[in-house]
This record gives structure tokens, C-alpha cells and sequence, in this order.
């Protein structure tokens, strides 16, 4: 056996000791397994939806806070509509509910009575919101709404997948109108930045900003954007996206106002959502055969602490373990103290690394008496022996420095799986073998149509110019049919969760 062998052998067994399929055997049952394990989510005994516990309810408050924080900060407010949606709404915007029917959940009675008109549980919530500001808008010094809210939405989903496609999941949904275009444009690509600057800085996670080909749009948008992941495995996952609408919607609701030249205008509105599915993003870019890697920016846990001791002095034990973790939590850190009893420190110790918790810290009486603790970072397989008062000072930077670390190890995993190819044959090869595909492309919707029927593989976005992954300007012919390209640059093609 080789030395690399050898040590994925060792990873393999490893792996199986915590009960996780290594990520090699079958990337799809590592997954599932994990999100279970870990105590993320659950099966629902509502068919295609979740229920997420409160480990992956604490990750996903977190990640809330953090964004809410952002959207306050460039001046957005929350609020609440309703779930029901009056079905003429929905039929109001005719490129909207063709793109929405298959997905549509319906409500035709209320008790035993049968409603006149259904409603629909929101797949998503232009229409409700363009019906109100009809009623609240009136002149251009009303302007601009900057409005988002958080809550769930309801889409049908025939193979589903916890975090990233069920029938019932959370998000946000920002929803702007603005007194022109040039505002509208500017607050949809505002918003696509915050989502890539809060993957970047909080969640280490590489993702290529672009706009979406007319294929792949929003129903009803003019331009759709995106941020766009890679996966361990090679497939894309998008991430977060950003729709500017026009006056679609303005005009399918009479959401109009005076301009300063006393003429009537329909107002100009963007939406942006970020969902849950976020969290299979991080699941899947961070993950090992052993489990999660938490990023340590929205960790639910950043340090454990686990103590260890005989049955005689395992109470003790508990009790600095405790005073510890208030040493720790004064600088800042959230931590756990592990005082299960009668559970073994090998199942603790895979117990937190499946969950992945960034450090963790053992501590037992000799431990005290020397005034050491024994440290092991998530990513890492070895062990450090620091006195107390040194690995509590220096806690902080080494639980920050595994985000750098993350966020390094998916950045070069994603150049090193994304090719740049100019002929289909080579197109196909690199898509079978679970890569991107950077190509030209003529921007054609049947051409695009036959890609993704022969490869299954979609266009997942054209990179922004300022893109740090991938940007470039070109020109060059069609991978598929070999006309002229239409973007002036290389479209990113993969297979998509």
C-alpha cells in the first residue's frame, strides 16, 4: 500500500469510528449522515420538510444576526407579511406564476368552509408586497422602501434534501423601490456584495459574484445576479442571489408615484434573498470525513471543554472545567462545558469533532496540579500541552485563525477543480469528472438547453470583472455550437445541488 493509501485507509477508519460515511465512499450519505449526527435537523413527519434542532437553530440565529446587522447598517428595515397569499395575486405577473406553478402550495378551505379564491403559501413575496406599497406609496419623497423580512416560504420539492431543498425553509427576503433606475440597479448589486463580503468575512466561504444568463433568471426579474459555490464534491451550490425587477411588479400592482415634476411613475424594485440552504453550503465546503468544521465566526460553540477524571473526582473536575470556561467566555468566546457522566472521552472527543467545534480543551488533575491544559484545534491532528494562562490569552487568535484556514483550503480547492476549456469534448470530460467548466458561450437558450441536457451541467453565472475567482475579458466561440461568444468572457458551467 503507498503512503497516501495508507493514510486515507486511516482517515476511512477514523471516519467509520464516528459512524460517518467517509466523504470518498459517497459524498450524499456523508452528508445526510452528518446533518443527523451532528444534531443539525431532522426528518419532519411533514413530508419534504425539516425540523432543525437546536444545535443547527443556534447556527442558524447567528448567521441571521450577523446579516441583520448588515441590512440595518445600509438603512433596510424588517417587517412581517402573511404566509397566505391571494391566488390573484400570484396570476397579477404572468412570467411570476409560470415560473412559480409547479411549486405552488394551496390553501382552498378554512375549516369545513370552501374558499371562493385559494391562497397560496408564499413561495416568495413580490406580490403581497407590491400590493401594499401601492397603498403606502405616493411621492417620490417617500422613496426609497428598503424593506426585508425574515420567516419561511413554501415550495414543492420532489427529491428533497435537508438545508438545501425542502418544501417548507427559512430565509430572508430584502425588498427595495426606488424613484429610478440607476438606484434600483445600484441597491441590487449593494446587496449581492454584502452576501459575498458576509461569506467571505464571517462564514469562510469562496464565491463568484456574477449575473445570471436569461436562462437561469428569477421569474419576472430583468437581471438576476448570484454568488455561486463549490462543494467538496465538485457541484455548485448558489448561495444567495439578487433580482433587479424593473417595473414588473410596479406595474402588475399600480405601485406608482409623483415624481418632483408632478408626473406619475412606476417605481423601480429590487428583491435579494439569502436562505438556510447556506447552511449546507457550509456543511459541504468545510466538512471532512469526520464531520463539520464549524466556521469559527458563527460557531454555536467555539471552545469545549472537556474534563476528565475518575469517578471519585469527576464532580471536581466538572467544576474547573467551569471555571475555565468563564476565563475563556471573558475573552469573548462562546464555550461548553462536557459534564456528561458515564459517557466515555474518546465518544466526547468525536462527539465534538463531528459537530465541529474549533477547539477543544481537556483538562484533568494532573493537568491542574501543573497548571496546563491540553489544546486540539479542529483542523489539526495533533495535540498541545500550554500552560493555563497562555492558552487562555492566546484563545481568541487561535480559534480566528482556522476561519483564514477555511476559507484558504476551499479558495485553492475551487481553482484546482475549475477548468478552462474551448471544445465540448473537453466540456463534458471535466463536468463527468465533478468540475466547473470555465467556456464561452453564445448566450443562446436552446444551445444552453441542449449543454445541460447532454451534461447536466447549468450556466452558473458570468463573473463579475471585479471577481477575485475567475474574472477575465475575452472573446472567443461557443463551446457548444461554436457561434460568437455574447458576454465577452467565460461562463461558468457545473452541476448544481
Amino acid at each position: 500500500m503507498t503512503k497516501d493509501g495508507g493514510k486515507q485507509q486511516k482517515q476511512d477508519n477514523k471516519a467509520q469510528q464516528y459512524g460517518v460515511t467517509p466523504q470518498s465512499a459517497d459524498f450524499n450519505d456523508w452528508y445526510n449522515e452528518v446533518v443527523k449526527k451532528a444534531d443539525l435537523a431532522d426528518h419532519s413527519p411533514v413530508a419534504g420538510a425539516m425540523v432543525v434542532r437546536p444545535y443547527g437553530t443556534a447556527l442558524w440565529e447567528n448567521i441571521q444576526r450577523g446579516l441583520d446587522d448588515r441590512f440595518k447598517a445600509t438603512g433596510h428595515q424588517n417587517l412581517l407579511f402573511p404566509t397566505l397569499i391571494p391566488m390573484n395575486f400570484i396570476m397579477k405577473e404572468a412570467e411570476h406564476v409560470e415560473g412559480f406553478a409547479p411549486e405552488l402550495f394551496t390553501v382552498s378551505k378554512i375549516g369545513t368552509e370552501v374558499l371562493s379564491e385559494p391562497y397560496v403559501m408564499r413561495p416568495t413575496s413580490e406580490t403581497i408586497i407590491g400590493h401594499m406599497w401601492a397603498g403606502w406609496l405616493n411621492s417620490y419623497r417617500d422613496l426609497p422602501f428598503l424593506h426585508n423580512q425574515w420567516g419561511s416560504v413554501f415550495r414543492a420539492e420532489l427529491r428533497t434534501k435537508p438545508f438545501l431543498r425542502t418544501s417548507e425553509f427559512f430565509w430572508q427576503e430584502g425588498h427595495t423601490a426606488h424613484a429610478n433606475e440607476d438606484e434600483a440597479r445600484a441597491e441590487v448589486r449593494q446587496q449581492l456584495d454584502e452576501y459575498h463580503a458576509f461569506c467571505r468575512d464571517v462564514l469562510a466561504l469562496p464565491v463568484v459574484r456574477g449575473e445570471k444568463t436569461a436562462s437561469e433568471r428569477f421569474a419576472g426579474a430583468e437581471n438576476t445576479y448570484s454568488i455561486e459555490g463549490m462543494m467538496r464534491d465538485g457541484k455548485a451550490l448558489q448561495s444567495g442571489t439578487s433580482h433587479y425587477l424593473g417595473q414588473n411588479f410596479s406595474r402588475a400592482f399600480g405601485v406608482k408615484f409623483q415624481t418632483r415634476e408632478q408626473k406619475e411613475e412606476f417605481a423601480f424594485t429590487t428583491s435579494w434573498g439569502l436562505s438556510s440552504r447556506i447552511i449546507g453550503a457550509i456543511i459541504m465546503t468545510h466538512g471532512d470525513d469526520f464531520g463539520l468544521m464549524m466556521p469559527p465566526r458563527i460557531a454555536p460553540i467555539q471552545v469545549v471543554v472537556i474534563p476528565v477524571g475518575r469517578k471519585d473526582n469527576f464532580g471536581e473536575m466538572v467544576q474547573e472545567g467551569e471555571k475555565l470556561a468563564a476565563e475563556l467566555r471573558a475573552q469573548g468566546l462562546r464555550v461548553k462545558v462536557d459534564g456528561r457522566d458515564g459517557v466515555t472521552n474518546g465518544f466526547k472527543y468525536n462527539d465534538w469533532e463531528l459537530k465541529g467545534v474549533p477547539v477543544r480543551i481537556e483538562l484533568g488533575p494532573r493537568d491542574l496540579e501543573s497548571g496546563v491544559v491540553v489544546v486540539k484545534s479542529r483542523h489539526s491532528e495533533e495535540k498541545e500541552t500550554l500552560p493555563r494562562a497562555e492558552a487562555v490569552a492566546g484563545m481568541a487568535a487561535r480559534v480566528d485563525a482556522l476561519h483564514d484556514w477555511l476559507y484558504q483550503r476551499a479558495s485553492s480547492f475551487m481553482q484546482e477543480r475549475t477548468a478552462e476549456v474551448d471544445d465540448f469534448e473537453a466540456f463534458k470530460q471535466n463536468i463527468e469528472e465533478g468540475r466547473w467548466v470555465r467556456a464561452y458561450h453564445c448566450a443562446d437558450a436552446a444551445c444552453e438547453k441542449s449543454i445541460k441536457e447532454e451534461t447536466k451541467a447549468t450556466a452558473r453565472n458570468v463573473p463579475f470583472d471585479d471577481a477575485e475567482f475567475f474574472a477575465d475579458r475575452g472573446e472567443g466561440q461557443c463551446v457548444k455550437c461554436g457561434q460568437p461568444s455574447a458576454y465577452g468572457k467565460r461562463v461558468i458551467f457545473g452541476r448544481q445541488y
